[in-house]
């Protein structure tokens, strides 16, 4: 990928330039799924945690399940949740809103002091098409969307997993470098330097060359 391609995926549409990854461990929790979806779930999650070098817990200190993972039928559940309205200000208007657009997905972030990802909410609305996937697919895109904070096109014209002859769901080398060079020990864990995407695409050729905060 070049630094342009790089660049891109973490540009929002007000052109503002902005990465974060996970300051912490990542302690995941999942409602509305079966057994077997949960333990899918959970698979694609330490994949994808693994992927980065990351970590994961069975708890956070401060939070108790830092990674909150909800599927429904519908947006009109939401508010239903007990107590979710205390962990997501606003959330009537902001179900009016993911309703009226048609929305199937939607993630909200929270950050530490620093800037990096602290907590992070995954909303998955399941309708006909979303049912009729498989389930790996589903859980392995949210995981890789939710790993780092990227822009909200990022994704819209391509999707990060892609299907290899034999049928099997694999995440794309090139997005799978992305994120095993955001998490690099040397690369900050917080940037609104465009540089950054240089630094980027250093790790991703095996050479960093430095600068880019």
């Amino acid at each position: 990928m070049t630094p342009d391609d790089l660049r891109a995926l973490f540009t929002g549409q007000d052109g503002g330039y902005r990465f974060a990854r996970w300051g912490r461990p990542i302690a995941p929790v999942v409602f509305g799924v079966s057994d077997e979806t949960l333990a899918t779930l959970k698979g694609a999650c330490e994949a994808v945690v693994a992927l980065a070098g990351h970590q994961m817990a069975e708890t956070d200190p401060e939070l108790g399940a830092n990674l909150m993972v909800f599927f429904f039928r519908d947006w009109s559940e939401l508010p239903l949740v007990p107590n979710l309205d205390r962990l997501v200000p606003d959330l009537g208007p902001l179900v009016e809103r993911l309703a009226a657009a048609g929305a199937t997905q939607y993630r909200l972030f929270r950050f530490d002091a620093g800037g990096a990802i602290r907590a992070a909410f995954v909303f998955q609305r399941v309708d006909d098409a979303i049912a009729a996937l498989p389930a790996e697919a589903i859980a392995l895109n949210q995981m890789v969307q939710v790993i780092l904070l990227w822009s909200e096109t990022a994704f819209a014209e391509r999707s990060p997993l892609a299907r290899l002859p034999d049928g099997r769901l694999v995440l794309r080398p090139e997005i799978a470098g992305v994120i095993r060079a955001g998490y690099d020990p040397a690369m900050p864990p917080v940037a609104s330097d465009p540089a950054h995407a240089l630094r980027l695409a250093a790790r991703l050729s095996g050479e960093d060359l430095g600068g880019g905060q």
